[in-house]
């Protein structure tokens, strides 16, 4: 990457802002628990191909888990990973993926130009957690204590460490959103490029979640850790015998520009970010709420100038869990009632949920549709629940369709955050 510039510099010199200006996606990087590319996991979600496994996990014995296999090595060194975090590694994976997918050479890039925004669930309990077992083999002497233990739970270290490896001077920072996080990574993107804050965005989400005993317990503790004699059907969204979440890693990064400057360097552009929008329940902790629900839904669409019945696919978040799906179809239905050629399927049923990650890839699994047409099924729904049901629910096998033109993607979390995120195929 080029050498940073001086202050007085005008590569430090802010664009105007354009509230109206158009910002486009041109590259994405991934991996999921079943595939470390955007073929590969296309793919198996089209083949209805799971990957959800046993681990063992900390005073708990085995549990259900979607788990990352990629090449950790490929852009990193060994002693990085061992001294880094496994979201920072999968986040440096994903970004640099989405660099050579958007076809952007480093050394061209402006590195005080360029943000990085990763939206995240939760960061560091899995550093604490193990250093904690770690000095309690040692009669909790601290001597024993890591000092790396600090940089690895700051709440900015995802985004850290990608700047660091790729040598990127602009702002980077982790947005908490609960599971709405990778939604919200894009959204930041699009508003500093809007701001005129940078010039191109590496965005979206991560998580390191099956490294922590605590969010398998906390979820079991409430009823809501999924069980089931065969992993890959344990999440089960939308099936009357859904008994919780499969918790799992992952991540997805994007590459996000302005239409203008993506055109001027002809990228290739995968999808335009047409409308978005991020609200707040303000009711409980845990329990969601379909009207705000529904108003996110309804903010997004009408920031994008499209209307309910010009979204042809409904990426749901629904995690499993009895009340959540429920909630979350009752609001679907009156956002979308008389929307006859709307669609609707669920990611989480191949992948489980990869929380501040889950928005951003499943996303992912749904942005060939804007070109193919094809719609991937929702897997393991074997008895459709009637509290769950959806016209054009897309279930057991893919659907083929006469357009798909504009996804929305919804992403929802804890403590009441709700987003909705609405991308377009980029047309003129």
């Amino acid at each position: 990457m080029s050498s940073a510039a001086s202050p007085a510099s005008p590569h430090f010199r802010v664009r105007p802002k354009n509230a109206d200006e158009r910002i486009v996606i041109t590259g994405l990087g991934l991996t999921a628990p079943n595939g470390n590319t955007p073929a590969e996991y296309r793919a198996n979600l089209l083949a209805g191909k799971a990957n959800i496994q046993r681990i063992p996990m900390r005073y708990m014995g085995e549990v259900l888990a979607g788990v990352c296999n990629y090449d950790a090595l490929k852009y990193q060194k060994r002693k990085e990973v061992r001294n880094g975090t496994r979201a920072g590694s999968i986040a440096i994976y994903c970004a640099r993926e989405a660099l050579a997918n958007a076809g952007l050479d480093l050394a061209k890039l402006n590195p005080a130009r360029a943000g990085v925004y990763i939206g995240i669930t939760e960061h560091g309990n899995v550093e604490t957690e193990n250093e904690i077992f770690n000095i309690s083999q040692f009669n909790y002497d601290t001597k024993y204590w890591t000092h790396h233990h600090n940089p690895r739970t700051v709440a900015n270290n995802p985004a850290g460490e990608v700047t660091i490896n790729l040598g990127i001077t602009g702002p980077h920072y982790t947005i908490g959103a609960a599971c709405a996080a990778g939604n919200a990574g894009l959204i930041q993107a699009a508003q500093m490029l809007r701001l005129g804050e940078v010039d191109v965005a590496i965005a979206g989400g991560v998580s390191e979640s099956i490294g922590t005993f605590g969010i398998f317990a906390a979820f079991k503790a409430q009823g809501a850790l999924a069980v089931h004699e065969d992993p890959n059907k344990a999440s089960r969204p939308f099936d009357r015998d859904r008994n919780g979440i499969v918790i799992s890693e992952g991540g997805a990064l994007y590459i996000v520009e302005r239409l203008s400057d993506a055109r001027a360097r002809g990228a290739h552009i995968i999808a335009e970010i047409a409308g978005y929008n991020i609200n707040s329940d303000a009711t409980d902790a845990v329990l969601p709420n379909p009207d705000r629900q529904a108003e996110c839904m309804n903010a997004a669409i009408a920031r994008s100038g499209l209307d309910a019945s010009d979204i042809h696919l409904i990426s749901t978040h629904a995690t499993a869990t009895h009340q959540g799906d429920a909630q979350e179809c009752a609001a679907l239905r009156r956002v979308f009632a008389n929307c006859p050629n709307t669609y609707f399927n669920n990611t989480k049923s191949f992948i489980g949920h990869a929380m501040g990650a889950a928005g951003a890839l499943e996303l992912a699994g749904n942005l060939p549709s804007l070109m193919d047409g094809i719609i991937h099924a929702t897997i393991n729904l074997d008895n459709l629940d009637p509290a769950c049901e959806l016209p054009n629910l897309v279930i057991a096998r893919p659907r083929t369709v006469f357009r798909v033109r504009a996804i929305l993607n919804n992403s929802f979390g804890m403590l009441g955050i709700n987003s909705a995120v609405v991308v377009t195929a980029c047309e003129t």
